[in-house]
């Protein structure tokens, strides 16, 4: 795109960079460091070398004391509820439930829309770098973190494992994912079959996060959404560049739209008005579907710092923080 008229100091943001169009490992590696100022939503670290930290839905002896209820045949002596038994009168024993990991599930859309950006980088390496935070806070809590890549020639997941290795190889992927985007060899997966492989993963309990700019969402998404955010707790970032929410300065712009030249005027309100529109429209229909699930939703622009954003995101879980 070109325009008659000289571009402000504040459009002349270099994103030809490799680190600006390319996903880098080492980039998403030292997002390690950045990753001490977050904290999952529930998270708390763990003694034990094998226990995880997060309480599951089993019932079972333990580390933490649930409840005493009536002593039943078959229960282990050991476990009597002595002052509660003594103050009632009747045997009662102590219920302890069981700790396991949790798993962190990243949902990252490769569609070409997000290989664009006109501030400091590409949507997709903004997603990447935040889903590398995630992933980083996600092992210091002691969860297992997974991923699933979707759009553009990209249909893959790396199942959730734990500890630095597991975090590693998902930061791998998300670095060949975007390799792969940029030379698609297939249509790859869309957002509605990427969510029914989250599903296959995810287990109950289990925190999804979709980092995505919603221009791939269809209306086959609500099923599949709607049961992930039932499954566990689930979140969505979406991706956005300044030039998408606001029209570009006023001039004369040639733009090169499928080997056609064409040009635009902008500094009239209908053409301002009808550029801001289009971009919300292809976003209307996944923020309507977290607001009728009640998923919270982050805008993350490319010239936001992702650590400060995601912690706004992380925000909204606090209430729920140790109640697994």
């Amino acid at each position: 795109m070109s325009r008659s008229t000289p571009a402000p100091p504040a459009s002349r943001h270099s994103v030809d960079a490799a680190w600006g169009v390319r996903v880098d490992l080492p980039t998403l590696l030292a997002q390690r460091f950045a990753a001490r100022a977050l904290d999952l939503p529930g998270a708390r670290r763990s003694a034990g070398a094998h226990a995880g930290p997060h309480a599951s839905r089993f019932r079972g002896r333990g580390v933490d004391y649930l409840e005493s209820r009536g002593y039943q045949p078959g229960d282990d002596i050991r476990n009597i509820d002595w002052r509660v038994t003594a103050r009632s009168g009747r045997p009662h024993t102590k219920l302890f439930q069981e700790e396991r990991e949790r798993s962190v599930l990243l949902l990252l859309d490769h569609s070409p829309s997000m290989r664009f950006g006109t501030r400091h980088c590409f949507k997709s390496v903004q997603a990447a770098q935040a889903a590398a935070l995630l992933a980083w806070t996600a092992t210091r809590g002691g969860d297992r973190v997974g991923a699933v890549g979707f759009g553009s020639g990209v249909d893959a997941e790396v199942r959730p494992g734990g500890g630095p290795r597991g975090a590693l190889r998902c930061l791998r992927a998300l670095a060949q994912w975007d390799a792969q985007a940029q030379a698609p060899s297939g249509a790859g997966a869309d957002l509605s079959a990427a969510l029914q492989r989250a599903l296959r993963l995810a287990r109950p309990g289990s925190f999804s996060v979709l980092l995505s700019d919603g221009f791939s969402a269809g209306e086959g998404i609500e099923a599949p959404l709607a049961r992930l955010a039932r499954q566990g707790e689930t979140a969505v970032v979406l991706l956005q560049d300044p030039l998408e929410l606001a029209a570009p300065p006023r001039g004369h712009y040639d733009v090169l739209l499928d080997g056609e030249r064409r040009q635009f005027e902008f500094g009239s309100g209908k053409m301002d008005a009808a550029w801001t529109r289009a971009f919300r429209d292809r976003r209307a229909v996944l923020e309507t579907q977290c607001r009728r699930l009640g998923i919270p939703l982050l805008p993350l622009a490319t010239d936001d710092a992702p650590e400060q954003a995601l912690r706004q995101l992380l925000r909204a879980f606090a209430p729920h923080r140790g109640a697994r």
